[in-house]
Formats: structure tokens, sequence, C-alpha cells
């Protein structure tokens, strides 16, 4: 009983109203966590119809198996193993176009960001630089560290919640986060960014 209310948490409360009917539940998981999750897929993938594809297919393999939810985790642990699933099949299914894809969907994502009109033009332009030269350089991590270090930066997954959703040991799961940290830290560096964009360190 103990276990059970340490991983019920509002998200797999609301998720236990759904599998049992109620479809507000639903609505309110799906309000809460589109936006993290969609940007985990477009971050992930790097092309937003992909994305757009893969944000669909979550939910819906949600949907049709509500009925057999049991909540043994965090219920965003729940969903980002179907995500993580769902992106591995992506990758699978099209490598071809994975090695096609570009550096990183930089439209996309800056439109996502909401900068405060009172800013003068040169602080937005500067911001969107730095915004612009993180994503690039997330989107240029080898595909493990890349999943890992937004897992945990759009989800505040912890490592070991990490390394369920990506079925990988708890030591595998925070070296990708620290080697991806390490080589975010090296590739903004000469920029300058490193130090206006934090970095979480994972020892």
């Amino acid at each position: 009983m103990l276990l059970l209310m340490e991983v019920l948490d509002d998200g797999a409360g609301l998720m236990l109203r759904y599998r049992d009917g109620d479809a507000a539940a639903f609505a309110a998981l799906y309000a809460h966590y589109k936006g993290p999750l969609y940007r985990y897929l477009l971050r992930h993938v790097r092309n937003a119809v992909a994305a757009a594809d893969l944000f669909q297919e979550v939910w819906s393999h949600l949907i049709a198996t509500r009925a057999r939810y049991e909540p043994r985790a965090k219920f965003a642990t729940f969903l980002f193993h179907i995500a993580h699933n769902c992106a591995m099949d992506f990758f699978r299914r099209d490598l071809s176009l994975r090695r096609a894809l570009p550096a990183h969907d930089s439209d996309a994502p800056l439109s996502e960001l909401e900068v405060p009109e009172h800013q003068r033009p040169d602080r937005v332009a500067e911001f969107a630089e730095q915004q612009s030269a993180f994503l690039a350089a997330v989107a240029a991590l080898p595909q493990e560290q890349r999943e890992a270090f937004l897992l945990r930066e759009e989800t505040g997954l912890s490592v070991e919640e990490i390394a369920r959703v990506t079925d990988v040991p708890t030591e595998t799961a925070k070296s990708r986060l620290r080697y991806a940290v390490r080589k975010l830290k090296s590739s903004l560096q000469p920029a300058r960014q490193a130090e206006t964009l934090p970095l979480r360190t994972y020892a």
C-alpha cells in the first residue's frame, strides 16, 4: 500500500480516473503533458512532421491501452516510456531519414519562447541567438545522450526514472547525462553560452 501511495502522483491519479471512464481526467492529463511531450519528441527526432505524428501515436497508444493501466511508477515515467518506444520505432523504421535531418528545426522550438514585449529588440535577438545555439548543441548530441538530457530537462525525471523509461541501468543513465552536459558545456563555451544557460552536473 505504501508503494502505491509513493507512485500515485497527480498524473497517476488522473490516469486511474480516465481508465475508469472519466473523460475529463484525460483532458487534464493532455493539457498538462502535451507541451513537455511534444518538445521532447521534436528535439529528439529533430523533424516537426515526425514529431507531430509520434505525438499522436503516443496518445493513441495510451488511449488504446488505458484499460490495462496500473500505477507502478509516476505517470510521467509511464508516458515517456511510451514516447521513448515510439521514438525508437521511428529511428528503426527510417534510419536514412535520421541521417538526412538538418541539425535542428530552429523555427519550431524558438516559436515556443515567449519573450516579454518590454525587452529591447537587441536583447530579444541576443536571447534568440543563445537559445538557437543551445538547441543546436542539444541536437548534435548522440541519440542516447540527447534523449537522457531531454527527459531530464523537459520532464524533470530523476536519473532512476530516466533509466526506467529507457530500459537501461541507473549508472548508464547517469553516465549519459554526465557526458551530455559535458559536451554541451564544451560546445557552448566558445560563445560564452554556458554562463547564461544553466546546466546541471551529474556526478
